[in-house]
């Protein structure tokens, strides 16, 4: 790796984990906004609930805008191609963010954040009954929306949302208790994925607690039967798989 990539690859990182850390309190007070509405419904303030759903959903559409620059930032290094004239990086940013927004089929009424909170609303008087208009295809589609791949630990065979110190690797995504995988990582040469199918080697330094994880893992913990299944969760791996090899 060159001294120009290697240094865009640093900068890469950390942009992009400021832009994570930026998501991840965006996504906490959507939670919060949750809880308040249904303080609200439980109320039968039913203008105040309308109120919070719309800032949910502005809040929603900038968490989406800051997803596609934290994945266009990653991609920045890979796109770049050294040069006699010198490199226009905003327009180059530019073209990645489009990439990654033009390749995004995410629906901000149907995301899953929003599906959250319209459930929890919705719960509290009419516990056990579908929504109005629920389409199954839909259901299909915002339980697609999470950056968990895998719901259980392949070490420990514990659900993630029980992990006491969940960590993830920065390449596949892939997420495991730490103690097991870094002795795992220490005896295994070399140390690949141990997810059925993954081709990662993973990397000490590459295998961590990002800024995003454990609000997903909250998240998938307060979705209940809406959180996607184990069957659902390694199609999704498989596929991300097949597309990097």
């Amino acid at each position: 790796m060159s001294s120009v990539v290697n240094k865009l690859t640093n900068a890469a990182e950390r942009e992009s984990s400021e832009a994570e850390t930026l998501i991840a309190e965006i996504r906490k007070a959507i939670g919060e906004m949750k809880s308040i509405a249904v303080d609200y419904e439980r109320e039968n303030k039913s203008d105040k609930v309308k109120q919070l759903e719309a800032a949910a959903l502005e809040l929603v559409a900038s968490c989406e805008d800051c997803t596609c620059y934290a994945d266009a930032i990653r991609k920045v290094p890979g796109a770049y191609q050294p040069s006699n004239q010198m490199t226009d990086f905003e327009k180059l940013i530019e073209a990645e963010v489009n990439k990654v927004k033009g390749n995004s089929s995410t629906s901000v009424e149907n995301h899953l954040l929003i599906r959250q909170f319209r459930e929890a609303v919705w719960n509290v008087h009419h516990a056990g009954q579908p929504m109005p208009g629920d389409e199954q295809e839909d259901v299909l589609m915002t339980s697609t929306q999470t950056s968990i791949l895998n719901v259980t630990c392949p070490l420990t065979g514990k659900p993630v949302i029980q992990l006491t110190e969940p960590v993830r690797c920065a390449d596949c995504r892939h997420i495991y208790e730490k103690v097991p995988i870094m002795h795992y990582m220490r005896n295994q040469k070399p140390p690949k994925c141990p997810i059925a199918g993954c081709p990662r080697v993973l990397q000490v330094g590459r295998v961590t607690c990002d800024s995003l994880l454990q609000v997903e893992i909250d998240e998938l913990r307060s979705s209940g039967p809406s959180a996607p299944d184990a069957e659902n969760i390694e199609d999704l791996t498989d596929d991300e798989d097949d597309s990097n090899e």
